[in-house]
């Protein structure tokens, strides 16, 4: 049986690429929450909030991804990955 690997999709870049400056992250960001798009850090925050509301300013709907350093990974249903999310002005 030939199993085929799905391509990457955006997400999953930002994934990888979170993935790969772990070791940083935990040294410099430890217990922040980070915003990454296009595979570099854009932020760290001190809170979910901010770091949301940072995105969402700055990209709109996305991709990008967001993450709390230090935290244990996981993955969100494709039913809240990809919800329409709207930030208070």
């Amino acid at each position: 049986m030939n199993e085929s690997k799905r391509e990457p999709d955006a997400l999953d870049r930002e994934i990888e690429a979170f993935e790969r400056m772990r070791p940083s992250l935990e040294e410099h960001h430890m217990g922040k929450w980070v915003l990454i798009r296009g595979g570099k850090l854009i932020g760290a925050f001190d809170n979910v909030d901010n770091v949301a509301r940072e995105a969402i300013r700055r990209f709109g709907r996305g991709p990008y991804l967001i993450r709390e350093v230090g935290a244990g990974p996981f993955r969100l249903p494709a039913s809240v990955r990809y919800r329409r999310v709207h930030a208070a002005a």
